[in-house]
């Protein structure tokens, strides 16, 4: 039976979030192949060893997720695994053959766990850091895009020392009139789940919705606004990924904002798989995998596409490298259509992290005569 450690909350917009999505992994595992550890990571950034029983609540709700429980500490030790207080000052070492981090947004999806697990010598489920970070800066994963000539949607890049300029508003707008003109979205670099995310509809609003955005990140994206099907595939995989049909989310909600996403239980419809012509199924099953490719992914990945309902152009719009696992997620209902089973898909994941894991044990890091 392998220990499996499941790291979930932590410090980002998206903790939340993370409880969700956790509880549905847990209650999905087979408790005759996997025995769970759970682990909750605070806001603060502290690490807590959790009782099971903390996931009894309804997993497709926010309400009523209980918080990170604060009791028996947890530390990760350079070389040497996980470790608990089993009392004060007393540590004991944590079983753990595989991590699962389940967190969204920074400090979970964004490379620096992965990093810390990997200094730990700890297997793990999902993208390495490299890719992790990449996926997480949404206007590096652009800018990799378009170098390999994969359609995107045009944008700005603004920076927080930016906004000192004096009429930074016109300066911008006039970019934006040139660039792409009016709506556009205004979105943190660096966040997921919409948070943080505004669409404006005019100039005199675009200050508003920036300082919204630096709440969560020091480098914020202007996006071109697409009027938009909201097209999601599935890729699973490390050296030879699976792409899986494409769905489809049709928000309620002016945009799939957070509020639709996660609180209000009416604010989109997702269809799984999505109604495509063959040809369009094709072009944005072979665009993922490119996608997911050049961004140097490995485990899984949600690749996000508009499909412009005017001209039925398809453009890449992001990558998720942590998605929603949530039981209403795109991501494992996408599996789901595909003949993967959510319990098969989370076998599947830890064997991709394992077989990462035995890989790199090959390389050589010193040198020796």
């Amino acid at each position: 039976m392998k220990a499996v450690a499941v790291l979930y909350g932590g410090k980002s917009g998206e903790h939340e979030v993370s409880l969700i999505s956790a509880a549905s992994i847990v209650k999905n595992l087979s408790t005759e192949k996997y025995s769970v550890t759970l682990i909750g990571i605070a806001k603060d950034g502290k690490w807590y060893l959790q009782e099971m029983p903390a996931f009894s609540s309804n997993e497709s709700s926010m309400a009523g997720m209980p918080a990170i429980q604060k009791g028996k500490r947890v530390m990760v030790l350079p070389g040497a695994g996980l470790w608990y207080e089993s009392s004060p000052s007393r540590y004991k070492k944590l079983p753990c053959d595989i991590a699962f981090p389940v967190l969204h947004g920074t400090f979970g999806e964004d490379g620096t766990v992965q990093g810390l697990l990997e200094c730990a010598d700890i297997p793990y489920v999902g993208a390495g850091v490299l890719g992790s970070s990449i996926g997480m800066d949404k206007a590096i994963t652009k800018a990799l895009w378009a170098e390999k000539n994969l359609p995107i949607t045009d944008y700005l890049v603004v920076r927080s020392e930016e906004m000192k300029q004096p009429d930074i508003n016109a300066f911008l707008t006039r970019k934006i009139e040139a660039r792409f003109g009016w709506p556009c979205f205004v979105k943190p670099a660096c966040a997921g789940s919409s948070v943080g995310a505004s669409k404006v509809p005019a100039g005199e609003s675009l200050l508003e919705a920036l300082h919204r955005a630096f709440l969560y990140d020091n480098k914020v994206l202007i996006e071109q606004f697409i009027p938009a099907r909201e097209i999601e595939c599935a890729v699973l995989g490390n050296d030879n990924p699976v792409v899986f049909a494409p769905g489809e989310i049709i928000p309620t909600h002016e945009f799939y904002d957070y509020e639709a996403k996660y609180k209000d239980p009416d604010g989109a419809r997702l269809e799984v798989p999505a109604k495509l012509l063959p040809s369009q199924e094709e072009t944005i099953k072979k665009l993922a995998l490119e996608a997911y490719t050049a961004l140097t992914l490995h485990g899984m990945a949600r690749v996000d596409f508009f499909m412009d309902k005017r001209t039925g152009n398809i453009m890449l719009n992001e990558a998720n490298t942590i998605p929603g696992f949530t039981a209403i997620s795109m991501y494992p209902r996408m599996c789901q259509a595909g003949g993967l089973s959510y319990s098969e898909l989370l076998d599947r994941l830890v064997e991709l992290g394992e077989e990462e894991y035995t890989k790199k044990q090959k390389i050589a890091y010193s040198f020796a005569n």
